[in-house]
């Protein structure tokens, strides 16, 4: 099928339905839940109840849907209301997708609704791979995991840094190295269940945006797992080293493969929240009178916010080309890596553009537009800083290795 931009009837209607929630539920809480820097259960369980919250509409947005615009779609929407909380809906989409993109149908199955639970007993999912030392170069993951034929189970160690849900998941998925010698070649993906002693909490960061959603770090301390909770199965694992040692191509890093088939989803992310800084200054701008009449009658505003929806439309035309492509495997130069960055410094410059709009009344917390600017800055740096997805993206469209 070929990309075509117009939203069917079915995602109108689910457009329609994340907006409705967002209004009434996610933004009104917004400011409370950000000052508290806490997980904000009662609304996550109010999107469970609706069905927001779910393995099965993260199935049919993202499995079930030809298009690949629905997640994009849904994620501007709930963005739009608030990131921090967004994030702590959606913060178990990203261990789902780590299972989905590396698992067999059965731990499919098994694991992904476990990261959701049901309305009445909440579970989440989180997903590891970032390091004190191992950010941008995943290459550098350190944490181990070592096979034990005697006990068929798997023993992994390590710290794990900057994690959504980290500590506080009920499942989390966890990228170690199983081969050093192989290098970044030599990395798994592993389940690790519910209620394992040898997974703990570490620090829990106080950020500067998006502090609804919980981040911390994840210590793993002889933290012992079943044989079949290595992603993929264990003799797959093993033919894939193998061809690895022959010098021949094996498959892309574990870590990879989860961040290269969200990064659209993420850009959709910051264009909810640039559209939210927009669609409120421009109203602004509208009612603020100045010298006798509204702002927005300055050319030096009206500009402004000319190009703030010229940015915002065209960022989320290369998010929804990207999510096309990469769900018919058509990236050629890196697309979803260009819809990651183009949104996120849309973002961060739309919301700083609304801040300049509302004047003082943007630096005070009083305005969302200083919280929008907040949670903006996230997405120039996680799931791949502006920096990594410009390398991928040069050596997508020179063919060579850019250091």
């Amino acid at each position: 099928m070929d990309f075509n931009p117009e939203l069917n009837e079915d995602q109108l209607q689910i457009q329609q339905w994340v907006h409705d929630f967002a209004s009434e539920v996610v933004r009104p809480a917004a400011a409370d839940w950000d000052e508290r820097e806490e997980t904000p259960w009662p609304i996550i369980k109010e999107a469970a109840e609706i069905g927001l919250y779910s393995w099965e509409f993260m199935a049919e947005a993202m499995m079930n849907d030809p298009t690949g615009l629905t997640m994009p779609v849904a994620l501007e929407e709930l963005f739009w209301g608030d990131a921090g909380i967004g994030l702590s809906i959606m913060g178990s989409g990203l261990a789902a997708a780590g299972i989905a993109a590396s698992g067999t149908p059965e731990q499919v199955m098994e694991w992904v609704p476990q990261c959701y639970g049901t309305p009445e007993d909440l579970m989440l999912g989180a997903f590891a791979s970032s390091e004190p030392d191992a950010g941008s170069d995943v290459a550098a993951i350190r944490t181990r995991a070592v096979y034990e034929e005697s006990t068929d189970e798997w023993v992994i160690n390590g710290t794990k840094t900057w994690i959504t849900n980290g500590g506080i998941a009920d499942v989390h998925v966890v990228v170690a190295v199983v081969d050093p010698e192989l290098g970044s070649r030599g990395h798994a993906s592993f389940v690790i269940p519910p209620g394992n002693s040898g997974l703990s909490q570490g620090q829990k960061f106080k950020k500067h945006g998006i502090r609804a959603s919980h981040t911390a770090e994840v210590v793993l301390t002889e933290c012992r797992i079943p044989g079949n909770c290595v992603l993929g199965g264990k003799d797959k694992l093993e033919e894939r080293l193998a061809r690895v040692r022959e010098g021949k191509s094996g498959n892309a890093q574990a870590a990879m493969q989860t961040f290269e088939s969200t990064r659209p989803a993420v850009g959709a992310q910051a264009v909810g929240i640039a559209r939210a800084a927009y669609e409120y200054s421009l109203e602004y701008a509208k009612e603020r009178r100045q010298f006798g009449r509204p702002i927005i009658q300055n050319q030096s505003i009206a500009f402004m916010l000319a190009d703030m929806a010229m940015e915002i439309d065209a960022a989320r035309a290369l998010v929804w080309r990207g999510a096309w492509l990469g769900k018919h495997k058509k990236y050629r130069n890196a697309e979803g890596s260009m819809a990651k960055l183009k949104a996120g410094r849309v973002a961060v410059w739309a919301t700083e553009r609304a801040i300049q709009i509302l004047g003082g009344y943007g630096y005070v917390r009083d305005y969302p537009v200083e919280r929008w600017h907040r949670d903006a800055k996230i997405y120039d740096i996680f799931e791949g800083t502006e920096q990594i997805q410009q390398l991928v993206i040069s050596r997508a469209i020179s063919g060579m290795r850019i250091e």
